[in-house]
């Protein structure tokens, strides 16, 4: 296992760029799909690191506790490096209860996790609706547990969520506050 800090040429205030990628509820989506939230988190994740697996509960929490802000789980990893990644285990890990985004989806080309820069899992991006487009707000650590086994004290994508739902900018989004997890599995 490679670790990576997240480091994106996405600068704040960029408008996110553009997918359409099938999730595993058998639909594709795409930015246009989440037109009715104030706020949306795309985190480039997986099932197999245990950095990612350590921020399940935090991102599911987020999903169900603001229904202004879609989290959005974006799983880039080549399957054949990494079987656990595969869209199969993505639904089972819908079905069971371990993932409870608002969606997650398959980058099976990884042209979209190029297209915002994400070098990790987990990697979260948070874009406020600013006049019906997403801007960047935030991009950084989901929380200061930079280990899995770490109990996080500070909750970074929360407060950051709080501040553009309140329609303030996120106080911390310049600071070099980098996640940390395992390198994406290019092909």
């Amino acid at each position: 296992m490679t670790l990576t800090d997240s480091d994106s040429d996405l600068e704040l205030g960029a408008p996110a760029p553009e997918f359409s990628l099938p999730g595993v509820d058998g639909e594709t989506h795409s930015l246009d799909s989440f037109a009715d939230h104030d706020a949306l988190l795309v985190v480039f994740t997986c099932n197999h690191c245990p950095y990612a697996r350590a921020k399940f509960d935090e991102l599911n929490r987020l999903a169900a506790a603001y229904d202004d802000l879609a989290v959005v789980g974006i799983n880039p990893n080549d399957a054949e490096q990494t079987p656990e990644d595969s869209f199969e285990t993505m639904v089972e890990y819908v079905e069971d209860g371990t993932v409870a985004y608002d969606a997650y989806l398959r980058d099976e080309s990884q042209d979209v996790a190029r297209a915002y820069g994400a070098v990790c899992t987990p990697d979260p991006f948070l874009f406020a609706d600013e006049d019906g487009r997403f801007r960047l707000a935030y991009h950084g650590r989901i929380d200061d547990a930079m280990s899995p086994g770490a109990e996080p004290e500070r909750f970074h994508a929360r407060e950051a969520v709080d501040a553009v739902l309140a329609g303030e900018d996120v106080p911390f989004a310049g600071e070099s506050l980098p996640s940390r997890g395992c390198d994406i599995k290019w092909r």
